[in-house]
């Protein structure tokens, strides 16, 4: 018995071809991936930045005596706290008023649940449809998201004195 094995050539048309399937792969697979966990996680770390910042805002009216020295003081906490957001965004936000935002402090107003007390609200927020950090996912995650970040502290002062 004459067993004849059929020759194996590589075909020259062949050549190169997992090297074209990975950029492929790369360019449509990997890198939308990699800019949709980049992004995801800059706005993670937006949303840490905006919480951080209503508390140290809230925190920062505790300091002075007055109900406009109260407000500034939480203003200017808050965008000491959140300055790297404000500077992207190329904001500057007027603590002078604090009534617009980015960063809103309230007037001192009776709370809702303990009348006798004071409370100051400070509201501090970003919006990423606008001021997106990679180009184009502004719209992409405006699905998501279709408000802007946001995060609001509120500092009870108990002016009775216990």
């Amino acid at each position: 018995m004459n067993v004849t094995r059929p020759r194996h050539r590589p075909a020259r048309r062949q050549r190169g071809i997992a090297t074209l399937e990975f950029a492929l792969m790369l360019l449509f697979g990997l890198l939308p991936l990699l800019l949709v966990t980049y992004s995801g996680v800059m706005i993670m770390a937006a949303q840490q930045t905006l919480s951080a910042a209503s508390a140290e805002g809230a925190r920062a009216a505790f300091r002075h005596a007055t109900p406009t020295e109260r407000r500034t003081a939480a203003c200017l906490a808050a965008r000491r706290s959140m300055q790297w957001l404000l500077t992207y965004a190329k904001q500057a936000p007027d603590c002078a008023a604090a009534a617009a935002p980015p960063i809103t402090v309230s007037t001192p107003a009776p709370c809702a649940d303990l009348p006798a007390a004071q409370c100051i609200r400070v509201e501090v927020s970003y919006d990423y449809s606008a001021y997106p950090f990679l180009p184009g996912t502004g719209r992409v995650y405006g699905w998501v998201m279709p408000k802007p970040l946001r995060s609001t502290a509120v500092a009870q002062l108990d002016l009775g004195g216990n």
